[in-house]
C-alpha cells in the first residue's frame, strides 16, 4: 500500500513539474528552457531539498520510464506520413546517419583517451549517442558500465538538444533533412522529440536517424573499440 501511495505521489509530482516546465518554455522558448532541461533541474532540486533518495522516487518514476517504449514505437506514425519524403532522400539519409554515428563513436572515444580517463569510462561513453536500452547493451558488451552509459546518453541527449540550434545557425544548416539527421544521430529520442516540435518532416528524419544509429553503433562500436583502444 505504501509503495502504491509513493508511486502515485511521485508520478503526480513529475507530471506537475513537467507541465510547469512546458508552460515556462512556451512563455520563454529558448534552448536552455526546454521542458526536459528545466524539469530535470527542478526534480533534482526537489529531491535534494527534501532529502528524498533516488530509489524512493524511482518507485513512481519507473512507471513513467516504462512509457518510453510505447513513445518510441509511436514515432512510426510520422515515418508513415513522410514515407515519400524518406524515399526521395534515401541515399542522403543513409550516408548522413552512418557518418554521424561513426563520428559519435570516434569523437567520444578519442576525447576520453585524450583526457586520460579509465577504460571503463571510455567503454561506457562510446554508445552515448543512441537510445538508452541499446547504449546499455553495447556498453556491457564492450566492457563498460551500463548505468554509466545511461547517464552519458542523458547528457548527450540534453546537450544535443540545447546546442543544436546554435550549431545549425553557425553552420547555416536550414534544411529539415540535415537538421533531423543531425539531431537524431547525436541526441537520439530526446532530439527526435524536439525535432517533431519543429516539423513532422524533421521529426521523421530524426526518427530514422535515431533507429539507424542504434544499428550502426551496435555493429561498429565494438569493432572500433578493438581497433582504437
Amino acid at each position: 500500500m505504501m509503495d502504491l501511495l509513493l508511486a502515485l505521489l511521485f508520478i503526480g509530482l513529475t507530471v506537475i513539474v513537467y507541465v510547469g516546465a512546458r508552460s515556462f518554455y512556451q512563455k520563454y522558448p529558448y534552448p536552455f528552457t526546454l521542458p526536459l532541461v528545466v524539469g530535470t533541474v527542478v526534480m533534482i532540486i526537489i529531491l535534494v531539498a527534501f532529502n528524498i533518495p533516488y530509489d524512493t522516487y524511482k518507485v513512481g518514476g519507473e512507471w513513467i520510464e516504462k512509457l518510453l517504449g510505447p513513445a518510441v514505437v509511436a514515432l512510426a506514425y510520422p515515418l508513415y506520413n513522410q514515407l515519400n519524403m524518406l524515399k526521395k532522400y534515401f541515399t542522403s539519409i543513409i550516408v548522413g546517419v552512418f557518418v554521424g554515428a561513426i563520428i559519435g563513436i570516434v569523437s567520444g572515444l578519442q576525447l576520453a583517451k585524450w583526457m586520460g580517463v579509465e577504460e571503463i569510462l571510455i567503454y561506457s561513453l562510446i554508445p552515448k549517442s543512441v537510445t538508452t536500452p541499446v547504449a546499455m547493451d553495447v556498453a556491457k558488451t564492450i566492457g563498460g558500465a551500463p548505468p554509466l552509459a545511461a547517464v552519458f546518453v542523458m547528457v548527450a541527449g540534453i546537450g544535443g538538444v540545447v546546442l543544436a540550434p546554435y550549431i545549425f545557425k553557425c553552420f547555416k544548416i536550414n534544411h529539415y533533412i540535415g537538421k533531423g539527421i543531425g539531431t537524431g544521430s547525436a541526441a537520439h529520442a530526446i532530439g527526435t522529440a524536439k525535432a517533431l516540435e519543429n516539423s513532422e518532416e524533421e521529426g521523421a528524419a530524426s526518427s530514422v536517424a535515431m533507429t539507424l544509429s542504434a544499428i550502426v553503433v551496435s555493429i561498429f562500436g565494438p569493432m572500433l573499440v578493438f581497433l582504437l583502444v
